[in-house]
């Protein structure tokens, strides 16, 4: 919410029907205090709001009151979210039985592993020097701390694990909408201006994930690139609104929400 236009856009979202469900898949700001203002006023109008946090709120940023770092900021917004009714990753996931249900909607939070390699290296450190060489390095590898992981793909590591663990007790009867900032699968990063940017979209663990959990539909955001694509006949859908640079590109402001379920 750094961006007024991106601001202005956020206060237009009303729901078409009063008991629509809004899905946030992530990066809401960078300063504690505006992601939950924000998912407040959102959480006003919408029946339920549903999120699923982004690098950007992960970041502890210098001039952010809340000086939190890595698990402990999480956990903070977590709590922030629970006392304005948001639903977050660690809270039961809620089943929508509207148009489309019975579908167990799964808010995640996954993070990445470098496992997006640069063709042709095999390792996190090859991939890493090979963008700090080029000069496309995320901003994560300063503001996004891992404590107490030692790193941000051991944090990784732990939440898809846990993760699964959750996934696994669904009902094998019921679909899922799995929502996650990062792209479950690697295929939605090939269309990428700077492919040295992959390794900060995600993880090879989860690439059967929308298949092996049922998914009716995926959502992610942090590509920028929003659009619907089909993989192994899942429909996922890329969400994010990006920059105002990014989107008076693509012909003006975005404000129509996207329709996931049926």
């Amino acid at each position: 919410m750094s961006y007024a236009e991106n601001r202005e856009i956020v206060e237009g979202l009303r729901p078409a029907d009063d008991g629509d469900w809004l899905i946030v898949a992530g990066d809401v700001g960078e300063v504690f205090a505006d992601v939950v203002r924000t998912l407040e006023l959102l959480a006003d109008r919408f029946a339920k709001v549903i999120w699923s946090p982004g690098n950007h709120e992960l970041w502890t940023p210098r001039d952010d009151p809340e000086q939190e770092r890595g698990e402990a900021r999480y956990r903070k917004l977590v709590d922030a979210c629970r006392a304005i009714g948001v639903v977050t990753p660690e809270d039961e996931y809620p089943v929508w039985r509207g148009d489309g249900g019975p579908v167990v909607v799964a808010p995640l939070f996954l993070l990445y592993d470098y496992s997006f390699r640069m063709p042709g290296l095999a390792t996190k450190e090859a991939s890493l020097a090979r963008a700090y060489e080029v000069g496309v390095v995320c901003t994560d590898e300063i503001l996004l701390h891992p404590d107490p992981y030692p790193s941000r793909e051991q944090w990784c590591w732990q939440r898809v694990a846990e993760t699964a663990r959750r996934l696994d007790a669904v009902d094998p009867g019921l679909r899922t909408v799995l929502i996650n900032h990062w792209p479950l699968v690697r295929e939605p990063t090939r269309i990428l201006r700077y492919p040295e940017f992959a390794q900060w979209c995600g993880t090879e663990l989860t690439a059967d994930w929308h298949v092996k959990y049922r998914a009716a539909a995926a959502v992610y955001g942090h590509l920028h690139i929003p659009r619907t694509t089909w993989y192994d006949g899942v429909r996922f859908e890329e969400v994010s609104v990006g920059y105002p640079r990014e989107w008076r590109q693509r012909g003006g402001a975005p404000g129509v929400l996207r329709r996931v379920l049926d």
